[in-house]
């Protein structure tokens, strides 16, 4: 059996149910939900939707860096949206974040996310 570690930072917010940040399982790490709150003051990011979609990608990222990885490690990443009209600004910002090769992507809308936020972004990374 896999031994779990779980991956926990102060870097990227707390989490607000019964999931862990990250669990580690051999050489992969499995990244919970990301919406856009700010890590020191645990309130949502809501200026803008980039500036929503910036926040995720820097929490993703200091869960990444907690693990011992970075965002080039990802290989797979779930971006859930409330609107699809997202889709277009979210490639943009995506686009600087990551470089080629891109980790495999599923975009989807749905009808709500936690605490009426626009974006959540769940990844898999591989170490």
């Amino acid at each position: 059996m896999t031994e779990k570690t779980i991956i926990a930072t102060d870097n990227a917010p707390a989490a607000i149910g019964t999931y862990s940040q990250a669990v580690k399982a051999g050489d992969t790490v499995y990244i919970s939900g990301q919406i856009p709150l700010n890590p020191q003051t645990m309130e949502m990011v809501t200026e803008s939707f980039e500036a929503q979609a910036v926040q995720v990608f820097e929490n993703l990222k200091a869960v990444a860096e907690a693990a011992g990885g970075s965002l080039g490690d990802f290989v797979k990443v779930t971006v859930l949206l409330s609107d699809l009209k997202y889709f277009a600004e979210v490639n943009q910002i995506m686009a600087k974040y990551f470089s080629a090769p891109y980790p495999a992507r599923a975009a989807y809308a749905v009808k709500a996310l936690p605490k009426d936020a626009d974006i959540e972004i769940e990844a898999v990374m591989v170490l």
